[in-house]
């Protein structure tokens, strides 16, 4: 049966590759004629808001980089989510009629993972291209390939196809569009909470954020800004905001232009983190963990997706 689901239902023999190019065929017609680019202008809105809020101060200091890579990472998320959450519920019939005549869920999920991944390289290279057109200044060097635009575009591209296949999962396992569309929100909220910046984590959670994909991008992102060698602003901010209280006033016109600088310095020291030194080990270990998170997830949903014939639909 070619037409909406675009197999050929009758050919029992076609072999897992072959299945593999039908079903790519089918995405990238899906991408052109139904409209599947949208996703594209929608990651350049969210890229845009992001840079809007967090640009300025994004790679110049400590401050602005934490939160700004947090940003940064759930952008990748949302942008990751929304790609695949329900590619596969939405035509889970079709796919139980054809698992039957013959499909490979192997080579379904396969094609998935392909133009999935197409899909995600589009994306980042919107974001990074938005980042720069709205003033981002970047770093100029990179741990990996030498230069930090590669290196950051390997970084929110793993961030975003980590995100995708645990959406893909999650669609795998639902039966529904409104299912999926209901899990997504609280899978959004994980990622926020254990990430580790906004809310500080100890113990359990603590333990239970290594399993997050936000923990590992925020890792990975500050890492490739150079986290610990920037400056730290907040000790000197918080006394700016406060010189209406006279007590505070008279210790800020003690301060002069060296002993801020010995602050801040001292101040970023006291911030440092170990798990965003400047160290290629670190981002290699990072990309490893962002992309086993990939493949265990496209390995769920394909054995989840194995069952399909025991809907009782």
């Amino acid at each position: 049966m070619e037409g909406k689901a675009g197999f050929a239902g009758g050919d029992r023999h076609t072999g897992r590759l072959g299945q593999v190019r039908i079903y790519l065929g089918k995405f990238f017609r899906i991408f052109i004629y139904e409209k599947d680019w949208k996703v594209l202008p929608m990651a350049a809105v969210i890229a845009f808001m992001v840079a809007y809020v967090v640009g300025r101060n994004m790679f110049v200091n400590m401050e602005g980089t934490r939160i700004g890579s947090l940003a940064f990472v759930c952008c990748c998320i949302w942008n990751g989510f929304f790609n695949s959450i329900q590619v596969v519920c939405r035509e889970r019939p079709i796919i139980k009629r054809e698992h039957r005549a013959g499909l490979h869920i192997s080579a379904y999920i396969a094609a998935h993972m392909i133009y999935q991944a197409f899909l995600c390289l589009l994306q980042v290279i919107i974001t990074l291209m938005v980042y720069w057109f709205a003033g981002m200044v970047f770093p100029t060097e990179g741990l990996v390939t030498g230069s930090f635009v590669p290196d950051m575009t390997i970084t929110l591209f793993l961030i975003t196809y980590a995100s995708d296949m645990m959406a893909l999962m999650v669609s795998c396992m639902v039966h529904t569009t409104t299912s999926a569309m209901t899990v997504m929100p609280f899978l959004l909220i994980v990622q926020l909470v254990f990430a580790g910046v906004a809310f500080p984590l100890h113990g359990i959670p603590e333990k239970l954020s290594n399993l997050t994909i936000s923990k590992w991008g925020v890792y990975a992102v500050c890492t490739e800004s150079n986290y610990n060698q920037l400056p730290s602003t907040v000790v000197i901010k918080e006394l700016q905001m406060f010189r209406s209280n006279p007590v505070v006033q008279e210790l800020y016109s003690a301060l002069d232009d060296e002993t801020k600088e010995d602050l801040e310095e001292y101040t970023s020291q006291y911030l440092q983190v170990e798990n965003y030194d400047y160290q290629t080990e670190n981002i290699l270990k990072e990309w490893g963990i962002l992309l086993a998170f990939a493949l265990a997830y496209a390995m769920a949903g394909t054995v989840s997706l194995e069952f399909v014939d025991r809907d009782k639909r």
